[in-house]
């Protein structure tokens, strides 16, 4: 090979190597450019998140909810402003607190104006509801449809009550509101947590099915005990209740008695124990008890149920319990149904409460057409009595409750706010 021909291959040679440095560096650039372009994207996405809640209860649903969504949306970056009459202090949230006053029956009316103008003054980029207010591009219908419970409520009632539910002023004055949030020239988009929400507010109001997105409640992988933790639970609370190993402890959790069925679960579990079922009914939450108490003791069966009042960590008696069931008369989305799964029981409920619409009937729960059909709750508790039904259904429950992370619940919210956003800009019609 000649000297000439072998420098024109190391140029050629130097060249290539020269050239490919070249686009590695452009890469790297490109790359570089593409990450800027991310996180100016994020920047630009951090939002101020405006969310109206009239009042803040440690162990309501709709509040366990929201505390796991905020929790998300700062996490996320956002930040998130809370229009109430209280709330606990939270990193990443502001309060701006709405003075609560005036004749019960008012204090509704007088939140939503106070709240209204509130959220007018703080500007947020969108503002979420979960009260009855005219001001929200968007509004979860987390506590369902008024004039349908109002429907349930009365058709469950004998004639005296339903005549103090027509005259009641406070019914009236939400009424009223929810009449004015459906009506309101602001609301763009309305969440119902279950189908079953979603034709209610089409069949009492009218709104165009389009207006109207289902995203479920979710929940988060690591609220449930496990391993150890869950073991430990489940002896402490069956030796304080004194349950014995061969006793079936059947779980109800929720404040609200009277709406969540409660009375026809007593009447139910005095079925199953006339019938030589040896089951125990553990009740958590808030309400007065005494009539629950004295239609125990007037079925003679008050040794086998127990009354344990309202807490903030219910985990220990979901791992303590072995069934849970919810008979309720009106139930938008029962955060408990989910929460139970989450720890493998099975779960009895009607066709009532929107989780229902999640349940693997005869696999890992029940759907009761009829709640106040206390022999129909019985004979749908009867075959989880087994233990090796039990444990079939352990392991469906806990799948369906990987079904519903709470990441989703926020990201289909967070594609709604975009939207509303864009809207509000005027970037889109």
């Amino acid at each position: 090979m000649g000297p000439n021909r072998h420098k024109k291959m190391v140029s050629l040679e130097n060249a290539a190597h020269n050239s490919a440095k070249r686009v590695a560096r452009g890469k790297r650039r490109n790359r570089y450019r593409s990450l800027c372009r991310v996180l100016q994207a994020q920047r630009r996405e951090r939002l101020k998140i405006g969310i109206i809640r009239r009042r803040y209860t440690p162990y309501g649903g709709a509040e366990v909810f929201l505390t796991r969504f905020i929790d998300e949306l700062v996490r996320q970056g956002h930040s998130v402003e809370i229009f109430s009459t209280g709330w606990p202090s939270s990193k990443g949230v502001t309060l701006h607190s709405i003075t609560q006053f005036g004749p019960a029956f008012l204090r509704p009316l007088i939140f939503a104006f106070f709240a209204e103008r509130a959220v007018k003054k703080a500007a947020p980029d969108v503002v979420i509801s979960l009260e009855r207010t005219a001001c929200q591009e968007i509004f979860r219908a987390g506590d369902g449809v008024h004039k349908e419970w109002l429907q349930k409520k009365k058709k469950a009632s004998g004639i005296f009550k339903r005549a103090l539910i027509a005259l009641s002023p406070l019914h009236w004055t939400i009424l009223h509101l929810e009449k004015r949030l459906f009506a309101s020239p602001a609301l763009k988009t309305v969440v119902a947590n279950s189908l079953m929400v979603k034709k209610d507010i089409i069949r009492h109001y009218g709104l165009p099915e389009k207006k109207i997105c289902v995203i479920y409640n979710g929940i988060s992988r690591t609220h449930a005990l496990e391993g150890a933790e869950f073991n430990k639970a489940r002896r402490h609370v069956r030796n304080a209740l004194k349950a014995g190993d061969n006793e079936t402890l059947i779980l109800f959790v929720g404040s609200g008695f009277e709406r969540k069925g409660l009375l026809y679960l007593i009447r139910a579990i005095a079925i199953l124990c006339s019938g030589g079922k040896a089951v125990k009914l553990l009740v958590v939450g808030k309400g007065n008890i005494r009539r629950y108490v004295n239609e125990a003791r007037r079925l003679n069966i008050a040794d086998h149920v127990i009354f344990n009042g309202p807490t903030t960590d219910v985990r220990q008696f979901y791992a303590g319990a072995d069934i849970f069931c919810l008979p309720s008369i009106y139930e938008p989305f029962s955060n408990a149904c989910l929460e139970a799964f989450a720890h493998g029981l099975a779960v009895i409920t009607t066709n009532a409460n929107g989780a229902s619409e999640i349940i693997n009937a005869g696999v890992d729960g029940a759907v009761i057409q009829n709640p106040e059909d206390h022999k129909a709750v019985a004979e749908a508790i009867k075959p989880f009595l087994e233990t090796a039904r039990r444990e079939k259904a352990a392991e469906s429950a806990k799948n369906t409750a990987l079904k519903y992370p709470i990441e989703d619940t926020v990201n289909g919210f967070l594609k709604l706010i975009g939207a509303c956003k864009e809207k509000k800009d005027g970037k889109i019609p």
